[in-house]
C-alpha cells in the first residue's frame, strides 16, 4: 500500500511517502519543517502563528516530498471548474494556500499512491485543519481516499521502523501483545495496554501537566531557552557527570497514590518553591550554574523515577509480554537507560530518535495499521473528517 501522510498537529510540518505491506517498508520521501526558530520568542507555540507557518511551508514541502518519492501515476489531471471550487472553499482560510496549492497541482502529475494519511488528532485545532483540509483538497483532484490517523497511534507505528533515515526497503519491525506503552510528549502522558493493533486501553494518565510541558516549565524556572526539556535534560547529563546535586529534593509525585496515573503540576511548584528559596540565600538573589544543573539532575531523576515505577506496575499488572516508549519525551536519554536497563520490565522497545517528535512517517505507517484492522476508516468521501484536539486514543471518531 502506497500512502501520502500529512502531518500537522503542532508545529511541525511534515510529510511522508511511503510503500508497505505486512512485513516491509520503502521510505520514499520524508521531510520534517520545524517552526523552533518562529515560536522561541513565545516560549512555546502560539497557535495561530503555527497555522499560518502551516498553510505558508505545505506546497513546497509537498512539492519536494512527490519529486523525491518520484511515483508518478500518469498524467496531469485537469481540474473541473467544482473540483476548484471546491479547494478554493476548503481552503479559504489559509491565506494564499489555495492558489499555491492549485498552481501546482496543474503542472504535476498524480503520485501513485493508495490513500492519503492525514492527522486529525489530538493537537493544536486549528493546524489539525491545515492539514485535513489540504488533505481533502488533494482528495478531490486526484480522486485519491483518505485514512484519518490518531496522532497517538502514530506514536505507537514509530515503533515499527527500524531505521527512518534508510530509504532501502525495510523489515517491519514487530514485538508481542500484550503489551504496555508509555507515551510521553508535551502534551500527552499515558500508559497503554496494547491487545493488538486498534485495541487500546488507556491505563494511567496525567491528571494535570503532561510530563513534556512540566519540563518546559521547570526550564523556564531556570531561564533556559525554548524548548526547555532538551536543555534541562543537557543539564542534567552534566550534573551526573560532574556529580553536582541539588541544592534540594524533590517529591516523587502520585509515587503510591495506588493507580496508575501520573501529576506533574504539583513538582513544578515544588521546583519553584525551591528555587525561590535558595535565591533568598544569595547575595545577588542569582543561581549559580552548578545550582541550575544540579536541579534540573533531581528534577529529570524525581520524573524519571515516577514514570518507571508505574511502568513496572503496569507490566506486572497487566501482564506484558513487552513494553514501548515513544514520544517527544522518549529522546530523553535518561528515561531510555532507566527502563532499559530495568530488569523488572519485559523487553524494552522505543522510538527511533527521528520519529520521537511529530513527523510524517509515523502518521502513514498509522495509516497503513488503521487500513488493516479497520478498512472503514479508509474514506473515498474524507468530508466527515474533522479536527478534533482532545481525541483519545481508545476512540475512532472522525467527527464531533
Amino acid at each position: 500500500m502506497k500512502l501520502l501522510s500529512i502531518e500537522t498537529s503542532c508545529d511541525e510540518t511534515s510529510f511522508a511517502l511511503i510503500n508497505v505491506d505486512d512485513t516491509e517498508v520503502t521510505i520514499h520521501a520524508h521531510n520534517i519543517l520545524s517552526q523552533v526558530d518562529v515560536h522561541q520568542e513565545y516560549g512555546g507555540v502560539f497557535p495561530s502563528l503555527a497555522k499560518r507557518e502551516h498553510a505558508r511551508n505545505a506546497v513546497p514541502l509537498l512539492a519536494k516530498t512527490l519529486a523525491e518519492a518520484n511515483l508518478r501515476a500518469g498524467e496531469t489531471p485537469r481540474i473541473l471548474q467544482d473540483v476548484h471550487e471546491q479547494i478554493t472553499k476548503l481552503l479559504e482560510r489559509e491565506e494564499g494556500l489555495a492558489d499555491e496549492l492549485l498552481a501546482f497541482l496543474a503542472k504535476n502529475p498524480r503520485p501513485d499512491i493508495d490513500a492519503i494519511a492525514v492527522t486529525h488528532g489530538p493537537g493544536l485545532e486549528p493546524t489539525l485543519w491545515v492539514g485535513i483540509n489540504l488533505a481533502k483538497a488533494l482528495s478531490a483532484v486526484w480522486q485519491t481516499p483518505v485514512i484519518p490517523v490518531n496522532h497517538m497511534e502514530g506514536h505507537l507505528a514509530s515503533l515499527l521502523v527500524d531505521d527512518p533515515e534508510q530509504r532501502a526497503t525495510q523489515k517491519l519491525l514487530s514485538f508481542p501483545f500484550p503489551a504496555i506503552a508509555l507515551l510521553v510528549s508535551g502534551g500527552h502522558t499515558e500508559l497503554v495496554l496494547i491487545k493488538d493493533w486498534g485495541e487500546y486501553t488507556i491505563i494511567g494518565r496525567t491528571v494535570d501537566d503532561a510530563v513534556g510541558e512540566a519540563f518546559d516549565k521547570v526550564a523556564r524556572l531556570l531561564g533556559l531557552s525554548y524548548p526547555g526539556g532538551p536543555e534541562v535534560a543537557r543539564l542534567a547529563a552534566q550534573a551526573r557527570t560532574e556529580t553536582t546535586e541539588s541544592p534540594f529534593s524533590l517529591p516523587r509525585p502520585m509515587l503510591n497514590s495506588g493507580d496508575l496515573n501520573f501529576s506533574f503540576s504539583g513538582i513544578k511548584t515544588a521546583v519553584r518553591n525551591g528555587i525561590e528559596n535558595q535565591r533568598k540565600k544569595t547575595s545577588d538573589g542569582l543561581l549559580s550554574d552548578a545550582h541550575k544543573q544540579g536541579i534540573a539532575r533531581e528534577f529529570e531523576d524525581a520524573v524519571v523515577e515516577t514514570l518507571v515505577t508505574k511502568a513496572e506496575r503496569a507490566c506486572s499488572e497487566y501482564g506484558a509480554l513487552s513494553f514501548l516508549l515513544a514520544g517527544g519525551v522518549a529522546a530523553n536519554r535518561h528515561l531510555v537507560s532507566s527502563l532499559q536497563v530495568n530488569n523488572e520490565l519485559p523487553p524494552v522497545s522505543v522510538a527511533p530518535l527521528l520519529l520521537t517528535g511529530d513527523n510524517a512517517l509515523m502518521i502513514a505507517v498509522a495509516g497503513w495499521l488503521r487500513a488493516n484492522y479497520d478498512p472503514s476508516l479508509i474514506l473515498t468521501n474524507p468530508s466527515p473528517i474533522q479536527a478534533i484536539g482532545n481525541l483519545s486514543l481508545e476512540e475512532r471518531r472522525i467527527t464531533k
